[in-house]
């Protein structure tokens, strides 16, 4: 196995997905909190960055409808109004 210095982001992109979904098994973390939102977008993007180097299109359209899904629940998250307390 070879790797490259564009495999370091696809790894780190895996990592934080992971983390992300482990951390919503655990319940430490909501999906309907931004950071879990951002951490997938941000890991889909950088899953896609490795991609462009080392191109495959399945894996590719994956990562960028897993990206601008988690961006569109990170922008929902932080635009919804904060609940008034009781």
């Amino acid at each position: 196995m070879n790797l490259s210095w564009f495999d370091l982001p696809g790894f780190v992109g895996v990592v934080l997905i992971v983390v992300a979904y482990l951390l919503l098994q655990l319940n430490k973390l909501p999906s309907s909190a931004p950071a879990f939102s951002l951490l997938n977008a941000i890991g889909a993007f950088l899953v896609m960055v490795s991609l462009v180097f080392d191109f495959n299109l399945s894996a590719f359209l994956m990562e960028a409808f897993w990206c601008l899904i988690s961006l569109l629940g990170f922008f929902r998250a932080i635009s919804k109004p904060a609940a008034a307390s009781v």
